[in-house]
């Protein structure tokens, strides 16, 4: 058994406490996860193990919620970015069922997201989009689902739009040849390229 001798604020972060075991620094904890502990207080080796155990899972989702501060994520992302962090397989684990029951992830919601700012900012073709959510860790059957709605001639004419005001000085050859690369690279199928295409030569 050891006791509590000090439980003193961090300096750099008040929402944390040091915990002081027969005079040593032991380990820290948040604030809010310290509530029931006292100077004084005996602690068994086990108790001492499920405490740390508490804030690790504490410390994994704060991190957890710093990273989904800048964009949503997918659970992939979720998971590989908090092994990559040290973060063991368990307590991985334990966050992500902890945000998706604050309803913090869903991989559904996180594919239409990526999509509708896909079709609005940088439109792409099935295939891209199929490829990009992928990479992203969505299975299949999200997958699917998501681009069942993607109207790909409409986003098509948008992206060919948007680079067609950068070729005006070129030959009508020349604008259809590189219009029909760049909608290739974004994922457009064929048939879809060369109708848009074809449309746009003609309104010119």
């Amino acid at each position: 058994m050891c006791t509590i001798t000090a439980l003193k604020s961090q300096k750099r972060a008040k929402n944390r406490v040091n915990v002081f075991l027969d005079g040593q620094f032991a380990f820290g904890m948040a604030l809010q996860k310290a509530h029931d502990l006292n100077v004084g207080q005996a602690l068994s080796a086990s108790d001492v193990a499920r405490l740390r155990a508490v804030d690790e899972a504490e410390q994994a989702h704060e991190k957890a919620l710093r990273f989904l501060a800048h964009r949503p994520r997918s659970e992939a992302e979720i998971r590989k970015r908090m092994v990559r962090q040290g973060f063991s397989k368990e307590v991985v684990q334990a966050v992500l069922q902890r945000l998706q029951a604050a309803k913090l992830t869903d991989d559904a919601a996180f594919a239409a997201f990526w999509v509708e700012n896909r079709s609005t900012f940088r439109p792409r073709g099935r295939r891209a989009l199929r490829v990009e959510l992928r990479q992203k860790g969505l299975s299949d059957e999200v997958i699917e689902a998501v681009l069942e709605d993607v109207d790909e001639p409409s986003d098509a004419r948008r992206a060919v739009g948007q680079k067609a005001a950068r070729l005006r000085g070129l030959s009508m050859r020349e604008r259809r040849c590189k219009l029909r690369a760049f909608l290739a690279r974004r994922g457009f199928e064929y048939a879809i390229i060369s109708d848009v295409i074809d449309e746009l030569m003609a309104e010119q």
